[in-house]
Formats: C-alpha cells, structure tokens, sequence
C-alpha cells in the first residue's frame, strides 16, 4: 500500500524553472515515482541537458519547452505545449521564480513588474489554464514553490516576500475553488537550498549566516526537496490542501 500512495504512473508532471536546481531535482524525482515530465525553462541547452538526466531516472516519458514565464502570454502557450507534448498534465509544479533585491525606498517599476508576473502571475495563468482539464479527469496536483521568505523576510527583499506571501495566499483561495473536483493546492516553502539563485546574490558571509541561522546548521540540498513534492504530487497527500508545507532545516524554529 505505501508504494502505491507514492505511486505516479500513468501521470504527467509539467515542472516550470525546471532544467536546474529545484525544478531538476524535483523532476528527476517525480520521474523516478512513474510520472511523465514536461520541463520548462527559458535556455534549450540547459533543458536538453536535464531531460537527457530525468530520462535516466524513469521510464515515462520526458519532454522539454522553451518558455519565458515572465512575458504575458507564455504561460497558456506553455500549457498547450506541455498538453500536446504528452497528452494531458496532472500536476503543475509552479517552481520558476527570480530573486532581485531592492529596498523599498530604490524599487524600480521594471524589476517590481517583472518579479510578480514570473514569481505569481505565471503560477496563477498556468493554474487557470490546466485546472479544467484537471477537473474533467476530476484528479490533479498543484504545487507552488513558496519560500521561506513568504513567511519572514530580510532586508531588500520586497518583491521576492511579496510574490511568495500572496502564493500562500493563491493557494488557499484555489484549494477551495477545485477541491471538488479531487484538485490539491498547496504550497512547499524552501529555506536555505544549494542553488545558483542565493549562491549568485549572497556573499560568502551571508551564506555562512544562513547556515548558522538554521537548526541543521546547514544550507539544504535540492534532492532533499524530493520527498516533499512526491507527498504533494500524489494520492500519499490527498487530504492535504490550502496549505503550506516549510522545508527549512529548522530555519523558522531558531529565532535565537
């Protein structure tokens, strides 16, 4: 029965942020419980890279598009790619985001504008695009990389907190909208991860810091994401929805 609760045969995941980090490591995952995968991202090389390593880890199926989330539009041409691509997509994982630090007091129009449409618009466009083929099928699984940040937040991460805090808030208001119709949504909210996003914006010494400010005294790895999103993604988590799931090293636990 256990392996059955985890079990994703027969099902597609579309992945979006998907040929490196998180998206990778949750794909490859989702690839070895049975699932097919669509991945996305905005660069082919890094893509045909990964599906060639996600095909290695299952027997599904793997497929790649090229998409820019953070142009309108791109997320119902992506849907219809993913859909044409493998037939049908039962779980979304909304995990393509970006990360600019501004204070609030420098904030450009164009960073800001840029931030919500790829860290939340995209999320609510490909959710409004795929839930009607869910609910016809009357089963599916929605996911949004939260983040920590969503929760608590640091200084200069204004439109990075904002869109994470109102996925949160996306998600409860679609677990209600679909949970008749045998949809989840819920939200997964990282702490520290080894991923190029932080590493590329954090000096050395801010990353030793957020180490230390974690209960594990660590930063975590993308695989150790794995379990998480399977729970999510399959009948294992059925009776979880509108809700967000921390996965931080103890990060929220230490405030000393």
């Amino acid at each position: 029965m256990l392996s059955k609760l985890f079990d994703l045969t027969g099902r597609v995941a579309l992945v979006t942020g998907g040929s490196k980090g998180l998206g990778k490591a949750m794909a490859i995952g989702l690839a070895e419980a049975g699932a097919g995968v669509v991945i996305a991202s905005r660069h082919e090389e890094e893509l045909r890279a990964a599906a060639r390593e996600i095909r290695s880890a299952g027997t599904a199926g793997v497929e790649y598009v090229v998409s820019d989330l953070s142009l309108r539009g791109e997320a119902d041409t992506l849907a219809q790619k993913a859909i044409e691509a493998m037939g049908r997509v039962d779980i979304l994982i909304n995990n393509a985001g970006v990360n600019t630090p501004q204070a609030i007091d420098e904030m450009k129009d164009e960073v800001w504008d840029r931030v919500l449409e790829l860290n939340l618009t995209s999320c609510m466009a490909l959710t409004r695009a795929l839930s009607p083929y869910m609910k016809e099928r009357k089963w599916g699984r929605i996911v949004h990389l939260s983040s920590i940040m969503g929760l608590t937040s640091a200084a200069a991460r204004n439109p990075y907190s904002a869109t994470k805090s109102a996925l949160l808030g996306l998600a409860r208001a679609s677990a209600n909208d679909l949970g008749s119709f045998g949809i989840t949504v819920n939200c997964i909210a990282p702490g520290p991860m080894l991923t190029d996003m932080p590493m590329s914006v954090l000096s050395k010494e801010k990353q030793d810091e957020f180490a230390q400010g974690t209960a594990l005294l660590r930063w975590g790895r993308p695989d150790e994401l794995v379990g998480p999103v399977l729970l999510l993604a399959s009948d294992a988590g059925s009776y979880i929805t509108g809700s967000v799931l921390v996965v931080d090293g103890g990060c929220l636990a230490k405030v000393f």
